[in-house]
């Protein structure tokens, strides 16, 4: 008995998408031909993907054409047209399964660089990760070098922790210098955003293995920015302060830029205009482990890949965590059942990466 005959398709959408996993629509798809295109004419992954993050409405509106990313108003008949619908319910099924349920307060993964440093390393970007203003009974900020022009800016560049992140918020803290006369707060007058990806990934990547970025400045001609925000002000107050954008960001390539626009304190000392910084967050939604991105083009146009060898590597390190306990009946019971649960969440990314077709999907942010 075929209940979407049955019930009708005003019902029957009302049913499915009442489903919060896009592997149970990939397997709703695969129960028949009339169930297969019931799915991807009514765009229920797309609705299951806004119903996740709704955040995400106006991101994600592109397809992929003849292995090439175009906007869907660009494409001829777009609005009715069969392959467009099915496009779109690949890129939505992927993005539903990629990005992760919850936001995380802290999306930055490491500090590339700094436009300047006042006292390397003492003052190096690499203490703005560090949350607490006092690590190990001594200060933890970023200080630029003094300038006598309040207007000369200064940039720090962030590595995320995903290539692919949905950015709602940022935030940045000035540092208070407690231990000058005054307590002054080395703030910025305002602060706006890039985001992008390295122009020379491969340069960037051992940069960034060597450990040598915190002290290396990289110019902008070595990144690609595809998003710049507006200006936000920034008030001299020793807070977290968080700077909310005008709509969440798909940051593609995974690379952030906080520009930090003209000086309001002068440092007693020599009489020069400083910037110091004490922490810097991102809050957004990355991408899982077992996604990543290849960025073909510099407006951020990627292909998105599953990836199952990374959930390989967590299987592997379950099935040696069994054997040490395997001479527990009782506990091997326990862990038998929750690896076959495992195991079943494991055939449905498979199941999924194969129905996409080779495990892979063009996505862009224009």
């Amino acid at each position: 008995m075929d209940f979407i005959d049955l019930l009708g398709p005003d019902m029957s959408v009302k049913i499915l998408t009442h489903l919060d996993d896009p592997c149970d629509l990939v397997r709703v798809s695969t129960v028949s031909s009339s169930w297969h295109r019931f799915v991807i004419e009514n765009g229920l992954c797309k609705q299951l993907c806004l119903k996740k993050f709704p955040e995400f409405t106006g991101v994600a509106h592109v397809i992929e054409v003849d292995n090439m990313i175009e906007p869907v108003s660009n494409v001829l008949g777009s609005s009715m047209n069969w392959e467009c619908l099915e496009r779109n319910h690949n890129v939505y099924a992927f993005l539903a399964s990629g990005l992760t349920p919850s936001m995380k307060k802290n999306c930055i993964s490491k500090a590339i660089s700094a436009s300047s440093t006042d006292n390397y390393p003492e003052e190096s970007v690499l203490n703005t990760l560090e949350p607490r203003e006092r690590t190990d009974y001594r200060a933890s900020y970023w200080s630029s070098e003094g300038e006598n022009d309040p207007s000369v800016p200064e940039t720090l560049v962030y590595k995320l922790i995903s290539k692919i992140c949905l950015v709602t918020e940022i935030h940045v803290q000035p540092f208070q210098a407690y231990f000058q006369h005054g307590l002054p707060i080395y703030s910025a007058k305002a602060v706006r955003f890039k985001m992008g990806h390295p122009r020379y990934p491969m340069e960037l990547e051992s940069l960034v293995a060597d450990n040598i970025t915190a002290n290396h400045v990289l110019g902008d001609n070595q990144f690609v920015w595809t998003y710049t925000s507006p200006e936000f002000p920034m008030f001299q107050e020793n807070c977290l302060q968080q700077f909310k954008l005008p709509e969440p960001v798909l940051c593609i390539g995974g690379v952030l830029l906080v520009e930090l626009l003209g000086r309001v304190q002068k440092q007693e000392m020599d009489e020069l205009f400083y910037i110091c910084i004490s922490h810097v967050q991102v809050v957004g939604r990355p991408l899982s482990p077992a996604f990543d991105v290849k960025i073909h083009h510099p407006s951020g146009k990627c292909t998105l890949k599953y990836c199952p060898q990374a959930d390989s590597c967590m299987s592997s390190t379950s099935s040696s965590s069994t054997r040490r306990d395997s001479s527990n009946p009782s506990r091997l019971r326990a862990l038998t059942s929750s690896l076959m649960q495992r195991g079943v969440r494991r055939w449905e990314q498979i199941i999924l990466g194969a129905l996409l077709g080779s495990g892979s999907v063009e996505v862009d942010d224009q």
